[in-house]
């Protein structure tokens, strides 16, 4: 007997699992620092040639669209940061079952969420 399969597979269409929240935006805030880490490192050039590039570099991060930048890169920064550490920890042993992966995945989640919302605040 021949099994029907799934032809097109909609994938916005299944509920998943924290856990795989969580992985989905590990992967997702390491691509964001990959490509946002030129961004930061030619401001911090900028900022440290001179008195007047680093006025400039004041001025150019004044701007609207900078500030989502650095808003950005700093929340990409924090989520990679705390999903790492949750990674170590498994790692070692600590929150590999069912239930303790559930709960450090929503625990990640939402401090990376609280935490970005702070530095949201700190920088506009």
């Amino acid at each position: 007997m021949k099994q029907k399969r799934p032809i097109n597979l909609d994938l916005g269409s299944l509920k998943y699992p924290p856990m795989a929240i969580a992985s989905i935006l590990h992967r997702i805030s390491g691509i964001l620092l990959f490509v946002l880490m030129p961004v930061a490192f030619y401001f911090i050039d900028l900022s440290l040639r001179n008195e007047e590039s680093f006025r400039r570099a004041g001025e150019m991060m004044a701007h609207p669209f900078s500030k989502l930048v650095l808003w950005g890169l700093g929340a990409a920064l924090i989520y990679h940061l705390l999903a790492g550490i949750r990674h170590m920890l498994m790692d070692l042993g600590i929150g590999e079952h069912l239930e303790s992966g559930r709960r450090g995945a929503i625990l990640v989640i939402a401090a990376a969420i609280i935490f970005s919302l702070l530095l949201g605040i700190c920088i506009w």
